[in-house]
């Protein structure tokens, strides 16, 4: 027979061949064999093919291989129904016509039930193409997979689950017909009836965090792929029958060094994804207006682009915007009136999760400052996922130790008396950063070792061989070159207790076991995060020292005292943020004691008036009752010489218990202190002394003489001067009559107590140097 052209469309879409009526001699199937294959058809007929030819539609004869005119030769085909009946047919499909392409989701199902009662008992081969109409769309489909019906089935017997791979088959009412897209297809389907397309995963096999040179940040990293990444591993039909949607940004956050543009640039290596685009805040604005917003449509243009190719096979598209509070503030807060931050973070809102939405990008901000962060942002579709990147515990910074070391552990350059188990209990409050310069200045003070002193930098090449890096250097680079940005800086409360802390009586030693004991209930206690005390008594009782050793004591990795003379010539706003920021760097350590000295010195109090700073009243009042973030604790303590003020200003009933700190106030007691501290010398300044005289001769000649007494303990000399000798109201202190001579006989111990009784005779005000 000779092949022509279909007469009509209506006819092409019946991927039947067609022949005249009148060829009686020829059955419902035939195979069609050119000069080299043979093609299996399902006949149909038409009045206007004339006798002798045989018709085909254009995708019929491309799949053939044939032409208008070509002699054919057309011969009966018999299907055997219990080997060649379809029990699963794959099939390719894509648009017909690129002009009709649309981005509108087809329903696999009912295409399938439509395909079955269009093309019911017609043959097919593999590879075969043909045209199909849907919902007045024309689609090309293609012939991938065929599997024959379980003859058991067949029978009417239970199947024996065997699949047999056939190239013919007989499509039959209840064969299963499963779609897949073609290969860059921008097609979207939905429902049952289509393959779960092969997926590679997402995660790559080989990734390891130290190899990445990350480290600490294990917990981080499961949570971010729990809510970012467990549900691009999953294959797209599976999502979108849970109805889910993909995580669009994460939002990492935390005190600087601690790892947050590491982590956002080693994402892309452990994802088998493009490599990330990686934006500096500050580099998206630009001078010329409108050139911002252009810039970062350009970061998701191939985003956007390829979505629209490959759909929901379209690859993960990683952007990360370092310091995104550069381009991100509050729209409203930015001064000027170009508004440039603002149509900036529209932009972004809307290429995030606007109207046409992305389901193939993920967006990861880094910034230390989220507070600042527009609050749409932040709202779940967008930057949803907000994680803390914190300072590393003790396991996170033996882990960051090892990664630094791990070079010279390598060459033998780490000396064996080094052990970074040791390393990590002594970096309490390191972040990585800090851990990484640690092991520089040990470097540096091994090296140093090496070059030898002359008028020129040389190296000791005799010794340089045996260069290694030993404890010692890192012990004084900790001691010396490093210290932590929210650690304890030992100078802030050394001042305090310079010369240590001397119980002269029951009261110290009260105070200080109940300093212990509300450390021990701010360390054991998850009931109580917050634990704070009011140390409060007369003038120079010690209440600062107290405060000072409990502190000390505790061993706290965050310790921050809050004095009054670092503020001086402070504004009241800024004397505001400046106890702000000592409170929020105290809620990134996980135990913190932040001591509060003089209260009344920091609210600027006066009898006179009476005058005080109402806001930074209010500020400590706040911060006093407000708790810290989950997982930390915080000791707060307060120390006052006006508790009577505080009481009226209300600031008493946020500390949650009040301890009394008394001066020495009997002779027993200061006996107690100078027996306690026989190692220091009391000294009259001179210049004080001057000034005493100055004030009056008579009664400081008359202190000099009764007071200045040097009593000899041991082998120390202590002078013992009232505190009365200095200030203006000396002049007050009446005159005292000479003091009795004591006994002969009479010990050491007792001649003092005999000579201080007497003083407390004659002075109520005296104030004994603490050691």
């Amino acid at each position: 027979m000779q092949v022509g052209r279909c007469p009509t469309d209506e006819l092409s879409l019946t991927n039947c061949a067609v022949i005249n009526e009148k060829e009686t001699q020829i059955e419902q199937h035939v195979t069609v064999r050119n000069l080299t294959h043979k093609y299996v058809f399902t006949l149909t007929t038409h009045p206007s093919v004339t006798l002798g030819t045989i018709a085909f539609s254009l995708p019929q004869r491309k799949w053939a291989g044939l032409s208008i005119g070509q002699e054919v030769e057309v011969k009966n085909y018999k299907f055997d129904k219990s080997k060649q009946c379809i029990s699963t047919l794959m099939v390719d499909i894509d648009f017909l016509q690129k002009k009709n392409v649309d981005s509108n989701p087809y329903d696999s199902d009912k295409m399938a039930a439509e395909f079955i009662q269009h093309f019911n008992n017609l043959a097919f081969s593999v590879g075969q193409q043909l045209v199909f109409s849907f919902c007045d769309k024309l689609f090309l489909l293609v012939i991938k997979d065929m599997e024959a019906m379980d003859p058991s089935i067949l029978r009417g017997e239970q199947a024996s689950g065997k699949k047999q791979k056939i190239e013919i088959g007989l499509l039959l009412g209840n064969s299963q017909v499963i779609f897949e897209k073609s290969e860059n297809s921008s097609m979207t389907l939905i429902g049952k009836s289509k393959t779960r397309e092969s997926r590679q995963s997402i995660i790559c096999p080989d990734w390891n965090f130290e190899k990445m040179g990350i480290g600490g940040l294990d917990r981080e990293f499961s949570d971010i792929f729990r809510r970012a990444f467990a549900s691009r591993v999953f294959p797209p039909d599976m999502v979108e029958q849970m109805g889910c949607k993909h995580v669009k940004g994460i939002l990492l956050y935390g005190p600087p060094g601690c790892g947050k543009t590491l982590m956002a640039r080693q994402i892309g290596k452990m994802l088998n994804a493009r490599e990330p685009k990686i934006v500096n805040g500050p580099e998206i604005l630009n001078k010329y207006v409108g050139e911002s917003e252009a810039n970062i449509r350009k970061l998701f243009a191939d985003a956007e682009d390829e979505q629209k190719r490959l759909g929901a096979n379209s690859g993960l598209h990683i952007i990360i915007f370092d310091e995104i509070d550069a381009i991100c503030k509050q729209r409203g807060s930015m001064a000027g009136s170009t508004g440039v931050h603002d149509t900036v973070v529209n932009q972004l809102l809307s290429k995030i999760d606007g109207v046409e939405q992305l389901n193939n990008i993920l967006v990861i901000g880094m910034t230390n400052r989220p507070d600042l962060i527009d609050d749409a942002l932040l709202r779940p579709g967008r930057l949803e996922v907000k994680m803390e990147i914190g300072l590393p515990d003790e396991r996170g910074r033996i882990q960051i130790l090892h990664i630094h070391t791990a070079k010279m552990r390598q060459y033998q350059l780490l000396a064996n008396d080094v052990d970074v188990k040791e390393l990590a209990v002594e970096t309490k409050n390191y972040s990585g950063a800090e851990l990484e310069g640690l092991v520089r200045a040990a470097q540096s003070t091994a090296m140093n070792r090496h070059i030898k002193a002359s008028n020129t930098l040389e190296v000791n090449i005799e010794t340089a061989e045996k260069l290694q890096v030993s404890r010692l250097d890192f012990m004084a680079s900790l001691n010396n070159d490093i210290k932590p940005a929210f650690g304890t800086n030992q100078e802030d409360y050394a001042s305090y207790i310079m010369n240590g802390i001397i119980r002269w009586g029951d009261p110290v030693s009260a105070v200080l076991e109940d300093g212990e004991l509300l450390v021990r209930q701010t360390k054991n206690s998850d009931r109580t995060p917050l634990v704070s005390v009011l140390l409060e008594g007369p003038p120079n009782s010690g209440k600062t020292a107290l405060a000072a050793k409990i502190s000390e004591d505790s061993q706290f990795p965050f310790i921050k005292i809050c004095s009054p003379d670092k503020m001086i010539g402070h504004s009241e706003i800024a004397k505001c943020q400046a106890i702000k920021k000592i409170f929020e760097d105290a809620y990134k350590s996980q135990l913190s004691c932040v001591v509060v000295d003089d209260i009344e010195r920091l609210l600027d109090y006066v009898p006179i008036g009476p005058r005080f700073s109402n806001p930074v009243l209010q500020a400590l009042l706040v911060l006093l009752k407000k708790p810290p973030p989950k997982g930390r604790k915080l000791l707060i303590i307060g120390t006052t010489s006006r508790k009577d003020v505080l009481q009226e200003m209300e600031m008493l009933d946020a500390f949650s218990t009040t301890i009394h700190i008394p001066n020495i106030s009997s002779g027993e007691q200061l006996v107690e202190h100078l027996a306690h501290g026989t190692t220091a010398m009391i000294n009259l300044m001179k210049s004080s002394r001057l000034r005493c005289e100055k004030q009056s001769s008579f009664i400081t000649s008359r202190f000099i003489s009764y007071f200045e007494t040097r009593i000899q303990i041991g082998s120390v000399c202590v002078i013992v001067i009232p505190k009365s000798v200095f200030g203006a109201r000396a002049a007050l202190v009446p005159p005292l009559p000479p003091p009795p001579p004591p006994p002969p006989s009479i010990s050491a111990v007792d001649r003092i107590r005999l000579s201080l009784s007497y003083i407390f005779t004659g002075m109520k005000n005296c104030a004994a140097f603490r050691r």
